[in-house]
């Protein structure tokens, strides 16, 4: 089966499925996000949404989206950083776009205090009006096509089995007609055995179609590369190490990386305006989490306060054990939203060097 197939029975399968059946978060689970790591991410993006929502003009009812929401520690943490606000607060309606049962019980519990809270399989079953959406490690989950370059063209790349019933990688007896003709100049290029990836768009669509036409903006946060290029980034992880993606399949995190040029550019194709993307580090330090960490450090136990150290480093730092750099945000808006808080309001080059 092609790898898009594997991908996507080893996560929704609704008997077998990774995401449909358990809660991968924390030490307990499989991976930690950023909202675990710290109350300041929620916080700061709940600010990022109050600035949006001064953008729009202050919509009397305001739709606070989350794709993919976790166990709701985002949710949580952004609507507290909101009460400062009353009118904007008051004017909320919460929104949270989640599959999985388990997690969905979760969240209830983590907001068992929040009005106006309504649960969705899907971002189409919203209904119409402004939103902000927030989009934190969702698109890392979506299945991935890989197509592996051969003398005769580029091969869909499949899932098989080998003489001994273990599961291998292979290619497509044929190779995809005229595919390289989609391809930017740097894949176009690549040698003989490269591996590219790519996902339908979607989900970005969606969104970008959202904010378009009904005022508001999104925010997707993600770990991945600036540009389209070759690369085979299909992996697993299972108790916070890297696993073979082919061993236990539905019982380890797939994923692969975010192509955010890819992103970007099938929002602007269909009319919305794209703000950066930029590092997670940088996006943070924008929007203030240095105050942030300070602040709180002010108030707290020494033990408290190097917890907190420790939290802000991993969040914007590079490196090993950082987000900072892996991790990138890309903005989407309506387009007459000249700039977002935290992005660049220049608009990037978004040629693939040959």
């Amino acid at each position: 089966m092609p790898v898009w197939r594997y991908m996507e029975l080893c996560l929704l399968h609704p008997q077998y499925g990774y995401y449909v059946s358990r809660d991968p978060l924390g030490r307990e689970g499989d991976f930690t996000t950023s909202p675990e790591v710290s109350q300041m991410f929620g916080e700061l993006l709940g600010l990022w949404a109050a600035s949006v929502w001064k953008a729009i003009g202050q919509p009397p009812i305001l739709r606070l989206v989350e794709l993919g929401p976790g166990r709701g520690t985002l949710m949580a943490d952004a609507l507290r950083a909101l009460r400062v606000l009353p009118p904007l607060y008051q004017s909320l309606t919460i929104h949270m776009v989640e599959i999985n049962p388990v997690l969905r019980e979760k969240q209830r519990a983590t907001l068992s205090g929040v009005r106006n809270i309504t649960w969705h399989d899907t971002l189409d079953d919203i209904v119409d009006g402004p939103a902000v959406i927030l989009a934190n490690e969702y698109f890392d989950v979506l299945p991935i096509h890989q197509m592996i370059k051969r003398e005769t063209g580029w091969h869909e790349r499949v899932v098989d089995l080998d003489a001994n019933g273990r599961l291998v990688f292979g290619a497509s007896a044929e190779p995809t007609p005229r595919f390289e003709v989609l391809l930017p100049p740097l894949v176009r290029a690549a040698p003989p055995g490269a591996v590219f990836e790519w996902r339908p768009d979607t989900e970005i669509m969606k969104i970008a179609r959202r904010v378009r036409d009904q005022d508001g903006a999104a925010l997707i946060i993600d770990y991945g590369h600036l540009r389209s290029d070759a690369g085979d980034t299909f992996q697993a992880i299972a108790r916070h190490s890297f696993a073979d993606p082919l061993q236990n399949p539905g019982q380890a995190d797939v994923t692969a990386h975010v192509d955010f040029q890819a992103l970007a550019r099938a929002a602007q194709d269909l009319g919305a305006r794209v703000h950066g993307p930029v590092t997670q580090g940088d996006f943070l330090k924008r929007l203030g989490i240095e105050s942030r960490a300070a602040n709180l450090m002010a108030k707290a136990t020494h033990e408290v306060s190097a917890d907190i150290s420790d939290a802000l480093k991993r969040l914007t730092e590079p490196g090993r054990g950082g987000m900072g750099s892996m991790f990138k945000v890309l903005g989407v808006s309506q387009p007459d939203i000249v700039a977002l808080a935290g992005l660049s309001d220049e608009e990037p080059d978004r040629r693939t060097p040959s």
